[in-house]
């Protein structure tokens, strides 16, 4: 059974919150054990979810906060007006997830990495604080390593960075990373024997 003034308390603190609310916080504002207070929340999500509303109480980034159901992602989306949506391009969300699963990672192993100079979207994605510095390497010149933030928890709606997809997900299988070697051996090799030909008819034609 849920305590009714205390349930309001808890629907109240996270409606006008910016951030998750932490239980832990929550407890102290009410003068009650953390643990009852996580009870709550979680018995307050599961009545959410059967009654079928299109919101939920979700546990996010180590705290709690109302967000809409994923089912009503649909309409939410028709909703908001594309204008509106700040989007990251293709190249800044590459880069975020490099760092999200590579973390705690240099701008120069990002680059290593990309294949390009990773500057330009680093600092947009420092800009909306999706990444920080989390430290320096230990190494020679001690670079700056990133990380991503709670605020990138939040957008993408987990609790901790274990709940990402294993990185697995997204790697070819072995057959096809086999193939890809293979072709790119191949057209190297074509591309060697054109400049060495290339270098050949230089050379009889300056002898000439």
């Amino acid at each position: 059974m849920l305590d009714a003034d205390v349930v309001r308390a808890i629907e109240a603190m996270i409606m006008v919150a910016t951030e998750p609310v932490r239980t832990e916080l929550m407890a102290q504002l009410l003068e009650l054990p953390t643990a009852d207070i996580e009870a709550l929340c979680v018995e307050l999500a599961r009545t959410y979810e059967e009654a079928g509303h299109g919101f939920q109480l979700a546990k996010v980034a180590g705290g709690w906060r109302f967000q809409t159901h994923p089912d009503m992602a649909p309409y939410v989306e028709r909703f908001v007006l594309d204008g509106q949506r700040a989007r990251l391009s293709g190249a800044a969300l590459e880069t975020l997830a490099i760092i999200a699963y590579k973390q705690p990672i240099s701008r120069m192993q990002i680059a290593s990495i990309r294949g390009v100079d990773p500057d330009a979207v680093m600092r947009t994605l420092h800009g909306r604080a999706y990444i920080a510095p989390v430290g320096r390497d230990s190494g020679p010149g001690q670079a700056v390593m990133w990380g991503t933030t709670q605020l990138f928890l939040e957008k993408l709606g987990i609790a901790t960075l274990d709940d990402l997809p294993p990185i697995a997900t997204f790697v070819p299988d072995a057959s096809i990373v086999e193939t890809l070697e293979k072709t790119l051996r191949a057209a190297a090799e074509v591309e060697e024997l054109a400049s060495a030909s290339d270098s050949g008819d230089s050379t009889h034609q300056s002898g000439e």
